[in-house]
């Protein structure tokens, strides 16, 4: 009689899920795949198109000019000190971070439910290369947003007061990053189950975005609302990228722990959530 040899596979594919996921070392052996879906990302958007990768300009550009010629030229927002084209086009520049780091990764369920059944890969992969996708779209437009900084400051005398918050930059993005795929994650089991939930997702961006130091200062916010915006954990980041390329915005300690706090516990919670809910998502969806 033969007895069955124990053997240590390399692979095992189950029906079981945790709540912990794949290990870092399983991650990055799928380093390489990352790297396929994004340049994936970018020829799906951009490919057979009249501009190309220009659109990633182009777009934050018009949405520039409307928002000075509306905002500042129509309505008289002030913006401060600072010249309206900067400070609007910081704003947006990182509002689409935001706003695209969400959306794109709250239908990782519904958007790829084809692949997920029938190859295997940590599922944290997908949303992992779409955010990686907007960090590239991102430094696009932070380069060009230098760009203007650097005109103002040679033929426009534009003053700027640089400090130690300078180097906070990397910090408002990288928290604004793991906020979007925080909440992007928690909502792609959510519209996997409940479809019409994407719609709550666009509508929400968009409300969200006017209780966010987008078009407007915090400064100028009456005090008797003002509540209303510091609530929003946006707002202090929104604030210190300000106040670290530009020298001007409103930012304390606790808003900022408040924020890094609110990231923390919706990134954790929701990448819990996300693997366990993984494998068990594709019978619904």
């Amino acid at each position: 009689m033969l007895t069955a040899e124990k053997k240590n596979w390399e692979w095992e594919i189950d029906n079981s899920s945790s709540y912990w996921g794949e290990s870092l070392r399983e991650l990055w052996s799928f380093r390489h795949l990352i790297a396929s879906l994004v340049r994936r990302h970018f020829i799906l958007n951009y490919q057979q198109t009249v501009l190309g990768p220009f659109w990633i300009l182009f777009q934050p550009i018009m949405t520039l000019i409307t928002y000075v010629v509306v905002f500042d030229k129509m309505v008289g927002i002030p913006t401060g000190t600072l010249p309206p084209v900067l400070f609007y086009f910081s704003g947006i520049v990182l509002w689409n971070f935001f706003s695209d780091s969400f959306s794109g990764t709250s239908n990782t369920f519904r958007d790829n439910a084809q692949i997920f059944s029938k190859v295997y890969f940590p599922r944290i992969i997908m949303p992992v290369s779409v955010i990686v996708t907007h960090v590239f779209r991102f430094l696009m437009q932070l380069a060009m947003l230098l760009l203007f900084i650097a005109y103002y400051w040679l033929f426009k005398d534009l003053q700027l007061s640089f400090s130690a918050w300078v180097f906070a930059v990397p910090l408002a993005v990288l928290m604004l990053g793991c906020m979007g795929l925080g909440l992007g994650l928690l909502f792609s089991v959510l519209t996997a189950k409940y479809r019409d939930i994407s719609n709550l997702v666009s509508l929400g961006i968009r409300l969200m975005m006017f209780v966010t130091p987008v078009i407007f200062p915090l400064s100028t916010v009456p005090e008797g609302v003002q509540w209303i915006v510091k609530i929003n954990p946006l707002s202090p980041l929104f604030e210190l990228f300000r106040l670290s390329l530009l020298g001007e915005g409103y930012v304390s300690h606790w808003h900022l722990l408040y924020s890094f706090v609110f990231m923390v516990v919706v990134l954790s919670g929701s990448l819990l959530l996300f693997n366990k809910q993984g494998t068990k998502l594709m019978d619904v969806v």
